[in-house]
């Protein structure tokens, strides 16, 4: 059988051979699978966490990464990103500024890197709710959300290929998306957003961020410590994570689909006139 072309798969995919059965019926066809890579980041030579990740964007990983876990106060004390294959995944060779090191040191953490997983291996609950300030209060309304949620799939090209991806998208207080990222995990996608954000040099209080999943407290978490002050999800938040938003000032929605929703909090910010009932 003739093979795959692979030459304008977008990165982090592998072309594939499967059988599917629809109705009785029986055939082999092409098929596109998302990558799944254990990476591995290591800041100054000590080796902080192993997440399982696409192999795409890692540059922008690392820097939202270091800043979302509160590993770096921002990207100057991110001196470069060395990106080295080895036989068991990737490794990012982080080299940051000595305050870095030093609060590595004093926040050691292995995280066993399953898909997807915000808070593994945290060893105090005290990392759990970090001190941050206040977000920035964004005003938006409806339709700059449906619009956030309808760009954003053209950006989602591995997703509309293998439909086993997340993605994360800055967008503009009109929801036009400036800047997208997809990753197998959500977490991952937000940290390679906000790393992207970082290298723009995007002003945050002039926009949101808008995910396809749920918003978990550790996305909330993520958005506040990158100075976002609003975030809105295709679904639901966790009942800590509305919690979290309150207390950090970030404007929460939930459930965006065309012009529907529900603001968990400030839904003034969303153009909502609210009337009780």
């Amino acid at each position: 059988m003739k093979p795959l072309d692979t030459s304008l798969l977008p990165e982090g995919m592998q072309a594939a051979r499967v059988t599917e059965w629809r109705e009785g019926c029986m055939a082999e066809r092409a098929d596109w699978l998302a990558e799944e890579v254990p990476v591995a980041l290591v800041f100054n030579g000590i080796s902080h966490a192993v997440m399982l990740a696409s192999p795409s964007d890692l540059d922008d990983f690392a820097l939202g990464f270091a800043l979302t876990e509160g590993l770096i106060d921002g990207p100057g004390e991110l001196y470069s990103v060395e990106i080295q294959e080895v036989a068991e995944g990737i490794e990012l060779q982080l080299e940051v500024s000595s305050a870095c090191t030093w609060r590595l040191k004093e926040r050691r953490r292995t995280l066993a890197g399953r898909t997807g997983c915000g808070l593994c291996g945290t060893d105090s609950l005290a990392q759990v709710q970090r001190v941050l300030p206040k977000a920035p209060e964004v005003f938006l309304g409806p339709a700059a959300l449906a619009r956030a949620q309808r760009e954003l799939r053209a950006h989602q090209a591995v997703q509309q290929l293998t439909g086993a991806m997340h993605a994360a998208a800055w967008c503009g207080l009109d929801g036009c998306v400036r800047l997208a990222r997809e990753d197998i995990g959500r977490h991952n996608a937000l940290d390679k957003l906000i790393g992207a954000m970082l290298r723009a040099g995007e002003n945050h209080s002039l926009g949101f961020v808008t995910l396809t999943s749920r918003a978990s407290f550790e996305m909330v978490q993520k958005s506040a410590a990158a100075g976002v002050g609003a975030l809105a999800a295709v679904s639901a938040p966790t009942a800590l994570a509305v919690r979290r938003a309150h207390a950090l000032g970030v404007a929460l929605a939930g459930f965006v689909r065309g012009e529907d929703g529900v603001a968990y909090t400030f839904p003034e910010r969303f153009g909502l006139d609210v009337h009780e009932h």
